[in-house]
């Protein structure tokens, strides 16, 4: 049943993002943002983590998570530091992430050729 339940809610996530995409005129990039936005969203009202003990990588994997990783960092780090913690903490809760997405971008850039879209 875990499988499932993380099937449906990512995959119910995924499908909102495409048919925002198919059927609005909303860019991908706006798309991306709200789901941040969503996720940041969740933290601060203390919402994600009930639906995360439940949904588990159906929430977590997608960017809606990545918006609740900075989201818990800035807070956590206002906590330890003050106002300047808003400003570093969320860079520094999700900065493995934002490491690896970079690394592994250049690395298959190296691998393939981008062409633009016509």
């Amino acid at each position: 049943m875990y499988y499932l339940w993380v099937f449906l809610i990512g995959g119910f996530i995924c499908m909102l993002g495409q048919v925002l995409i198919i059927y609005t005129n909303i860019t991908s990039a706006r798309i991306l943002v709200t789901f941040v936005i969503i996720g940041v969203l969740l933290q601060a009202f203390d919402i994600f983590d009930p639906i995360s003990q439940f949904a588990k990588a159906g929430i977590n994997v997608p960017i809606i998570g990545f918006g609740a990783s900075l989201a818990k960092g800035a807070i956590s780090a206002v906590q330890a530091k003050g106002l300047l913690g808003a400003f570093t903490g969320g860079l520094e809760a999700t900065s493995g992430g934002i490491a690896a997405a970079i690394l592994f971008a250049f690395i298959f850039s190296l691998i393939f050729k981008s062409k633009t879209k016509n």
